[in-house]
């Protein structure tokens, strides 16, 4: 069986129980969210501080972690 290196735990049905897939499309997402996120939320921030800053962090918050767990590699 051949393990990636810096893999720890190697012998199980995932050999190296390392993700990389999910966190990997988690950053993709995050970044597209980002994108088109922050500008709003920078803009909406001048008025509603509270509203600004949520929109701001939803990349953060809900779209990386929600990706990174729904794929499990």
């Amino acid at each position: 069986m051949v393990c990636v290196p810096g893999c720890v735990q190697c012998g199980a049905s995932n050999p190296c129980r390392c993700k990389v897939v999910g966190p990997t499309l988690g950053f993709l997402a995050f970044a597209a969210a980002g994108v088109v996120e922050w500008p709003v939320g920078a803009v909406v921030y001048l008025f509603r501080r509270m509203k600004g800053r949520r929109i701001m962090a939803h990349p953060a918050t809900v779209v990386y972690p929600s990706v990174s767990r729904a794929i499990p590699i």
